[in-house]
Order: structure tokens, then sequence, then C-alpha cells
């Protein structure tokens, strides 16, 4: 019979990479591990309600990822490339993965979604299952950056995230700029935002994360290539992901809300070429903000994904 699970844990995780995470979880350690991993600008507690509603029968551990509040945050851009990101998961799953030094699953959602799709692609021995919501592919992203005139604009503002003044701008006014990031990215009506999801006590959640500092998270920007060519900058142009890097040989269930008007469904469309054993559902009327809006479904959709049986993969 299954446990109720009505407590989160919260511990800190030393890495041989150097860096310590700040981890929330639930569930005994015994059980299959599940890993976590939120986006910008977020933190592991927007995770809260699936780890209690699938610690029953999981290890369900979300971690601030490096840079975010109460994890270490090299001040060095660098230090935020895709290979350091990889490595700290890699880390994080051999501590908490058992004798088998497996994730059972890892579940993710906009940038730990790139960092996801990195690390299925090349640490396939680390994980069994991958769960993607709402983040490209990255190289369909690529793709779509380099010649998609309707994707450049809509992923404009990755480029105002890298400017050197971006945390004094996005802080200023009580985050006023952060705040609108959860209206541009779909959720546009006042039901569907402050008047839903977006209760008083999540806003205080989400003060107290961005107060603890927005240079590590802006730098997962400033690091990577892949954001929309400007007159000035055209590095993405000539960034190309052989196929051997980025096909993802595990499980994957692919969820997308097909309301997100930074990142549309479009971006979708050819994914199969880089995951051969592929699961997509697009949900209309999610936005984003997928893991807010819609946390009871998506735990019953994890949990029959998690549940199917898979070949070994030691």
């Amino acid at each position: 019979m299954d446990r109720h699970v009505s407590a989160i844990e919260t511990f800190r995780v030393s890495l041989p990479t150097g860096i310590e995470l700040a981890c929330r979880a639930a569930g005994s350690p015994r059980q299959p591990l599940v890993l976590f991993l939120h986006g910008f600008p977020e933190a592991a507690f927007v995770w809260d309600p699936l780890l209690l509603a699938l610690g029953d029968q999981w290890r369900c551990v979300a971690p601030n990822l490096r840079g975010y509040a109460g994890s270490s945050a090299p001040a060095e851009v660098d230090a935020y490339r895709a290979r350091h990101l990889v490595a700290d998961l890699e880390a994080l799953v051999a501590a908490l993965g058992g004798p088998s030094g497996q994730a059972a699953a890892v579940v993710a959602h906009d940038w730990g979604g790139a960092v996801a799709w990195n690390f299925a692609a090349l640490r396939p021995q680390r994980l069994q299952r991958l769960a993607i919501l709402n983040s490209p592919h990255p190289a369909l992203f690529l793709s779509a950056l380099q010649h998609d005139p309707q994707q450049q604009a809509a992923s404009a503002y990755m480029n105002f995230l890298c400017r050197p003044d971006a945390a004094a701008l996005l802080a200023a006014d009580d985050f006023r700029r952060l705040w609108r990031f959860f209206e541009g990215m779909g959720a546009r009506d006042s039901a569907r935002l402050g008047g839903g999801w977006l209760s008083d006590g999540l806003k205080d959640r989400y003060r107290e994360a961005w107060s603890a500092g927005l240079e590590g998270p802006l730098n997962y920007y400033r690091a990577s290539p892949l954001r929309p060519p400007t007159a000035d900058q055209q590095h993405v142009m000539s960034v190309s992901l052989p196929d051997d890097l980025v096909t993802v040989k595990r499980p994957t269930l692919v969820i997308w809300g097909l309301d997100d008007t930074a990142l549309p469904p479009s971006l979708l469309d050819g994914l199969e070429r880089f995951v051969p054993d592929l699961t997509v559902q697009r949900w209309p009327g999610a936005t984003h903000w997928l893991v807010h809006e819609q946390p009871r479904r998506l735990a019953q959709v994890l949990r029959e994904f998690l549940q199917r049986p898979v070949q070994s993969t030691t």
C-alpha cells in the first residue's frame, strides 16, 4: 500500500566538482531516485507538490542548480557551460542513486530541461528515463534560432538577460521585470496569473529565492551560445551540434503547454529524429508555467510514465 508523504526534507550535497547543491526531497532514500530540475527564474521549491505526490514510490529530489539560492554560485561565466552542469548532475546521481548509480528518471523544465537533454545524451548510463516539460531539444532550438524569425523574436529576451546590468534591472521595483516573465510566456490574464496560481505566499517564496542573487541564474544565458543573433553578435549562426552528441536513447516523455508564447509547439517538429523512444503530450490551455498550473495532472502523468517497464540500462 502506498504510504502518504507529507513533509519536504532539505539538505546539501557536496559534489566532487567542488559544487554544493541545496536540495529538497521527499520519499525514502531506499526508493528509486527521481531528479527534478527547475528552470529560470524558478528554484527547487516549485517542485514541492510533485515531490510529495510521488514520494510514496520514489526518492524525489529537487536541487537548486548551481548559481541558484543556497547552492554554490561561481562568479565566472564559464562555470555555467554545459559540461560543468552535466558533471554536477552525474555527481549528484552517483551520490544519491544507490548501488545502481542511476536515476530512475530525470524530470526537467525550461533551463533544467536544457541541462537534462545534454545529460541524457552524454551520460545515458546514469538514467533510465527522461521527462521534459516545455524545454526544446538543443538541435531543434538551434535550428529555430538560426532560421526562424518568429523564434528569434520570441527569444529576444535572452539577449537582454545577458546584459551586464541585467541583475540590477530585474531586481528593481520589487522585481517588476521578473514578475512580467510569468505574463510574457503565456499567462496573460489575471484569472490565470495573479488570481490563479501566483498567490501571495508563492510570490514571497520567489522573492526569497531571487533576493539570494541573480547573477548565477543569468550566467546560464551568458554561457550559452544558443541565443538569437543580433547585428553585432552572430555567433549562433556558426554553431553546429553533431547528431551523436544530442541523440537521447532513453524512453522520453515530452509534455508541452501549447499556450507557451516564448517556446511554441513548432519546436517539437522533427524531435523523433533525436529521440527514437518518444512520447509527446500536447496540453491545450497550459502555458510555459504548467508545473504551477496543473501539478495534479502532471503528477498523474509522471506516475504512469515512471511505472512503465523499461529494459535494463546498466
